[in-house]
């Protein structure tokens, strides 16, 4: 079928086809999802499991070990990792990345059945195993923060919970959750000698307050034709049914339970999670987007909503962003389609100025329409706005024109010829339909091993390919179909000049080219010597460009982390935090005085906050932690902003761990360089990883020099004298929840309150105010009996050490020596600095002691070793394509070859412009690649054609084939480079060196391309 034939000879047709396409096109920018970045799949679960007072040895030995094995019996998992801390096992379960999104659950289901098989075999005391698979991946790009001076938390959480219901229903909303809201109990506060007195024990208290607090079903009973449910009441419908609770005595009498208990609801002392919004209490109400739903018609209807709330709130209460990572997607695509209007205008404007109006205006015309098609075709296979895909659409800019301009200039020179208008498209469509879909699918297949890389880059990076793909396929069928039906209407041709002086600036470079071809020809091998030695001392210059994975995001957000030793009290850390909010108050908050610095923050204690970011994931709940959201004045204010916090934070509180820092970009996280010990004491893990830290220290450029275990905290050890228990007729059961009772209290039931769920808790009165002292005389009751004796009379109180938590890694104990780079320094160059030093330390350690890399070496390493094993597949279809289109090897040799020629170019760009090798500027050499391999396509096809068509002499041949196609490709890079140049300036430093690497790359390889395929023809067909 000859598309361009059909075309041509039904206008009317091709005329409604071109407006529905430009309809469908417009249509579906409107429909298309828009984010920040692409959404990947998160492949982790965590296994987490409570055991109240056990040490974190116990934990692990009792515990994780046990859950670790079953995890490993996953044939699809990749690693496993633990953590053992006083009462906690946390196991995080990480699957390989072939795993795919719908395939998830099946697995977390086998696994939640394999740790529910042991579950049986866990110690008696600890909880059961809670698995946690759905939270993961999970993004809350806009929180909301809700204040109120002289508001109780309680006032916050019903307005909270207003608004969370009011906000669920809104189209483009998948979750709302609520942190900050404070946790209510009802406390039953008794006195140890009254119940010894009556002969009561807190066990038989516990006992009683559940035997009447029940919600148990009554059956059901008949009534003639029906069958009726009954429902006993029993549960507490009040405080003061609890109070009037009837219990037994020994001794046959009753009284009630408010006799002999004060029993009272407030919130849980201590807290053990806090929220302060610009430094006051509040409440964060964190919203989820809908998969492939529009964050910024969220964040915009939210705005309206927020106006809305707080016209409706009392007056002192207010709601306010805390996170808004809609407005940042807002303006990173309105910086993007703003690049990519200006890349359109800089390649209408060069098709206008060398091609003239009419053959300009009809090249131009294919770059909308293809489009316009490719956001139709985007919509169709469910891919939407982003950085990654907009920034696919400015690389396919360049590459979209080259057919067209192709096309409109073999259609030039046929009519140049005599041959009609309608014969001229035709002829030229049919000599150039296969090369240049054999182009575009080379160009294509380049990207495809982003798209088939099993990693999350792989996932991220995959739009490219698709939207490449789609828009050299619409570039494709438009040069087909387009650029004919309005080529053979517009274009016009003159006779050829009879004065030769009278040549345009196109024609007087070509002349210039092909004066330098024919002197490379004439000296073939001098004129590879010297590509080969620009190839190698390029090479020879690479190890001077600094490497960086992904560069931080340019998002006006500064994160503050702080980690106070393990088992810290909460209120000790909620005044760290509490000197923290006054110094940005007083310093850096931004009012009529100041202007750049801290807009708002928001702090979240105990526990980080909902998942903000996909490289923040929230931890388990500790006291001795807290995490602070800083929305700065501008990203240029950002190191300002840290600078400042810097220098305060690690000079008033030497005893905490800050890490403080803009977010990650690329959706990573983590310290930059970090050192993964392995082996069984940690005594040896401590000594090693100290010697480590004192070489990070003595390497300029270090900062945040940390391990991941912590240093050793105390703990009480009850040495209980089993003689002196048995002659007081205690049991271990008994001195174990006498102490529980009296210091933490114990869950004797829940009490019901509408849809809150409060507990009921047990405890002395006065323990709240007890502290390590007055261990020995805490009353140990006998549950059976009620009979108490002192602390002191059955057991000793001792102090020890213990370490504050356990880390394992793939069933082996695992401890992390991590630091960051300073400015001006490189991840990669630490590690460089430090391996050669640790390769010689490791051969001192113990047999069994070992170390890997993680941070970023080991993130740069799993990207793009990801890429490169999909790169021989990517490869052997170009190949193969090469091959279906020449029919020669020689050929296809020659073409492959040219792929080289673009690290020269790319190597200088970077150091010239000064910027960095990463994954992005992979990604472009990668991309030149393809780019490349399209110039040396089209040059090789017109010297068949010259060969074969115009039976040329093959001198001759190559001469002419390179001066015919000396125009297109010329045009085609210019028209590449020069609409990136939007990208590289409106990009960031994200897609900086990505640019760079493409224009730089591609201006060298170009003018290495018209002499080096030439020439090498000449010497492989030994002409």
């Amino acid at each position: 079928m000859n598309l361009t034939k059909l075309a041509l000879e039904n206008t009317r047709v091709t005329t409604m086809i071109l407006v529905v396409i430009l309809a469908l096109g417009i249509t579906s920018y409107g429909n298309l999802s828009r984010n920040s970045m692409p959404p990947y799949t998160i492949r982790i679960a965590t296994v987490v499991t409570q055991f109240p007072g056990a040490s974190p040895e116990r934990v692990e030995q009792l515990i994780t070990k046990r859950i670790e094995e079953v995890a490993q019996e996953l044939p699809e998992l990749d690693d496993v990792t633990s953590e053992s801390r006083t009462g906690l096992s946390i196991v995080t379960v990480s699957l390989r990345a072939d795993v795919s999104k719908n395939n998830l659950q099946p697995v977390w289901d086998r696994l939640r059945r394999k740790v529910q098989a042991i579950e049986k075999d866990l110690p008696d005391g600890s909880r059961l195993p809670k698995i946690n698979d759905d939270g993961f991946g999970t993004v809350y790009g806009i929180i909301l923060g809700l204040q109120g001076d002289g508001f109780t938390n309680a006032d916050l959480k019903e307005y909270a919970e207003d608004i969370r219901d009011d906000i669920v229903k809104m189209d483009d909303a998948a979750e709302v959750e609520l942190k900050g809201i404070l946790e209510e109990q009802i406390y039953v506060e008794f006195d140890n000698a009254r119940l010894a007195e009556i002969g009561l024990s807190s066990g038989m208290l516990q006992n009683f307050i559940a035997a009447t607090n029940i919600v148990f079903s009554g059956g059901q009973v008949s009534l003639e034709d029906e069958r009726i449910a009954l429902e006993p009441s029993g549960n507490f419908e009040s405080i003061d049914d609890l109070k009037k609770t009837i219990l037994t005595l020994p001794n046959g009498s009753i009284i009630e339970l408010g006799s002999i208990a004060a029993i009272t609801r407030s919130y849980k002392s201590p807290a053990d999670k806090l929220v302060r919004i610009n430094g006051e209490p509040g409440i964060s109400i964190a919203v989820a987007l809908k998969e492939g739903a529009n964050l910024i018609r969220l964040g915009e209807l939210l705005d309206e909503k927020v106006i809305s709330y707080n016209s409706q709130l009392p007056l002192g209460v207010s709601l306010n962003r805390m996170a808004a990572q809609d407005l940042y997607v807002d303006k990173k695509v309105t910086d993007f389609l703003s690049n990519v209007y200006q890349s359109v205008g800089i390649v209408l404007v060069v098709m206008l100025i060398f091609l003239g109006l009419r053959t300009g205006m009809v090249v131009a015309s294919l770059i909308p329409m293809a489009m316009v098609m490719t956001l139709w075709l985007m919509n169709l296979v469910n891919v939407g706005i982003n950085q990654v895909s907009l920034a696919a659409l400015i690389m396919a800019l360049g590459l979209l024109v080259d057919n067209a301009i192709v096309v409109s200039e073999s259609i030039m020179v046929k009519m140049q010829e005599g041959m009609t208008p309608n014969a001229a498209a035709i002829s030229a469509c049919g000599e150039l339909s296969i090369p240049l879909l054999v182009s575009s699918l080379t160009t294509s297949a380049a990207f495809l091993a982003f798209f088939l890389a099993e990693n999350t880059m792989g996932e991220m990076m995959g739009p490219l390919f698709v939207v490449i793909s789609l828009a050299l396929l619409s570039s494709w069928i438009l040069a087909m179909t387009l650029i004919p039906f309005l080529g053979a209407r517009f274009i016009r041709v003159d006779k050829k000049s009879e004065n030769p002086e009278k040549k345009d600036i196109f024609e007087k470079l070509n002349d210039y080219y092909n004066d330098i071809l024919k002197v490379a020809l004439n000296k073939p091998w001098i004129s590879m010597g010297i590509i080969v030695a620009l190839f190698i001392g390029s090479l020879a210059l690479f190890g001077k460009i600094p490497f960086i994975f992904f560069p931080d995001s340019d998002r006006n957000l500064v994160t503050l982390d702080m980690n106070l030793p393990l088992g810290t009290k909460i209120e000790r850390t909620s005044a760290v935090v509490r000197q923290i909010d006054n110094f940005i108050e007083s310093d850096l908050r931004v009012n009529n005085d100041r202007s750049r610095g801290i807009v708002d923050w928001s702090s979240f204690i105990g526990e980080g906050p909902s998942s903000y970011d996909l490289g923040y994931q929230p931890g388990e709940a500790n006291s001795g932690y807290a995490h602070l959201l800083l929305n700065t004045s501008s990203f240029e204010d950002n190191n300002f902003v840290i600078q400042k916090l810097d220098e305060y934070c690690f000079d008033n509180f030497p005893n905490a761990r800050f890490t403080i820092g803009p977010l990650a970009g690329g959706g990573g996280g983590g310290s930059d360089v970090a050192i993964r010990l392995t082996g069984d004491s940690p005594l040896e893990l401590y000594r090693i990883a100290e010697r480590i830290k004192q070489k990070m220290n003595a390497t300029s450029g270090t900062k945040n020099i940390s391990d991941n275990w912590g240093v050793k905290i105390k703990k009480l050890v009850v040495d209980i004298n089993r003689n002196q228990a048995d002659r007081a007729g205690l049991s271990n059961q008994d001195i174990a929840l006498s102490l529980q009772t009296t210091l933490d209290g114990r869950k004797a039931g829940s009490f019901r309150d509408g849809d809150d769920n409060v507990p009921i808790i047990m405890r002395n009165q006065g323990s709240e105010n007890l502290d390590a002292r007055d261990l020995d005389g805490i009353n140990i009751i006998a549950q059976t009996s009620g009979r108490s004796v002192p602390l002191v009379q059955v057991a000793d109180v001792e102090t020890d050490w213990q370490y504050p938590k356990i880390l394992r890694r793939n069933l082996y104990r695992n401890m992390n020596v991590n630091c960051d780079a300073e400015d001006g320094y490189t991840a990669s160059e630490l590690t460089a600095e430090i391996i050669p030093w640790l390769n010689e330390e490791s051969k001192t350690w113990k047999e069994g002691y070992s170390y890997s890399m993680g941070g970023e070496s080991e993130q740069s390493s799993e990207a793009m070793g990801a890429v490169g094993e999909k790169l021989p597949l990517a490869g052997f279809i170009i190949l193969l394509l090469l091959v279906l289109q020449f029919n020669s090897f020689r050929k296809t040799m020659i073409v492959l070859s040219t792929i080289p020629l673009g690290i020269i170019g790319v190597i200088l760009g970077l150091l010239m412009f000064r910027s960095f090798f990463g994954f992005m500027a992979f990604l472009g050499l990668i991309s030149l690649a393809g780019i490349v391999i399209n110039n040396a396509i089209v040059l090789i096809d017109r010297i068949k054609i010259e060969l074969e068509e115009f039976n040329r002499q093959p001198y001759d041949a190559l001469v002419s084939a390179a001066r015919q196609r000396f125009r297109p490709i010329l045009l085609t890079t210019f028209t590449t480079t020069l609409g990136l140049i939007p990208l590289y300036l409106g990009g960031g430093e994200m897609w900086e060196p990505m640019a760079i690497a493409i224009m730089i790359g591609l201006l060298f390889a170009t003018v290495i391309t018209l002499l080096f395929v030439p020439v090498l023809y000449k010497l492989f067909f030994r002409i």
